[in-house]
Parts: C-alpha cells; sequence; structure tokens
C-alpha cells in the first residue's frame, strides 16, 4: 500500500514543474512479483494527470507572477510551449509527458483557459498510453 501511494505522489510531483519522474521507481515496482501491473499503471497515469492539472491552474491563477525569479517556467519554455500551442492546438496535450516542454504546455493550456474536462482527457490519454509504453517494454511485451 504504501509503494502504491509513493508512486502516486512521485507521478504527481514529476508532472508538476518540480524536476523529477517516477518511470524509475514504476520500474522498480513493475519487477516484484506481488505486483499488480495494470494497478500500477492506474495509480501513475492519474497521479501524472493530476499534476499536469496542478500545472493548468498555476497557468490559470498564477501567470501575473511569471516575472518574479522563482516562477518555475522560463519565459523561454512559455514562448516555446505557446507556439507549438497555437501551431498544433489543444492536441498537442497529447504529448504533456514530454521532457522540455510538456510541462509548459500545460501552464499554457491554463493560461489560454482551455476547457478542464478537454484538457484532462487529453492529458490522461496521452500519460496513460507513455505509462502503458514503459510498463510494456519493461515486461517484454513487443508492441509491433
Amino acid at each position: 500500500m504504501f509503494d502504491y501511494l509513493t508512486l502516486f505522489i512521485l507521478a504527481l510531483l514529476s508532472a508538476t514543474l518540480l524536476p523529477g519522474g517516477s518511470e524509475v521507481y514504476l520500474l522498480t515496482l513493475a519487477q516484484e512479483p506481488q505486483s499488480v501491473i495494470w494497478l500500477l499503471w492506474l495509480i501513475a497515469t492519474i497521479g501524472n494527470t493530476l499534476g499536469s492539472a496542478i500545472n493548468y491552474l498555476l497557468g490559470r491563477y498564477l501567470l501575473h507572477w511569471q516575472d518574479r525569479k522563482w516562477f518555475p517556467v522560463s519565459s523561454t519554455q512559455l514562448n516555446r510551449g505557446q507556439k507549438w500551442f497555437n501551431r498544433y492546438g489543444y492536441w498537442s496535450l497529447l504529448l504533456a509527458w514530454a521532457p522540455l516542454f510538456g510541462d509548459a504546455l500545460t501552464l499554457i493550456a491554463g493560461i489560454m483557459r482551455l476547457k478542464f474536462m478537454l484538457f484532462l482527457l487529453l492529458v490522461f490519454t496521452g500519460k496513460a498510453i507513455r505509462y502503458a509504453l514503459v510498463l510494456g517494454v519493461a515486461q517484454g511485451v513487443v508492441l509491433l
């Protein structure tokens, strides 16, 4: 039970603007004989999606502090994410799991006031696919 809670917290935090990752811990748990793989997948996906929702809310409500040193996204990341979002639209949120710009995309979705349920659906879908691939590769599942 503690392992699942730890995974949830790590997945949540790794999707926020804080540095970190959950994959190593997820893969460690997946190697345990008593692990339920689909439950690990679900917990990691939900935690990571909720972490992205925190970014969305930050974008929606805290943007007026972007000029402060402590603001977690640089203007370069913000500009790159806005260009990406403007070019590819809300579908780009399927890549919210991607390093370097994924967190910025979720923040920008909040800034642009994308409908929250659409945001959750796209982010959850992208993260679910990513965690399924990570676990599938770790379990030796051939996908093609």
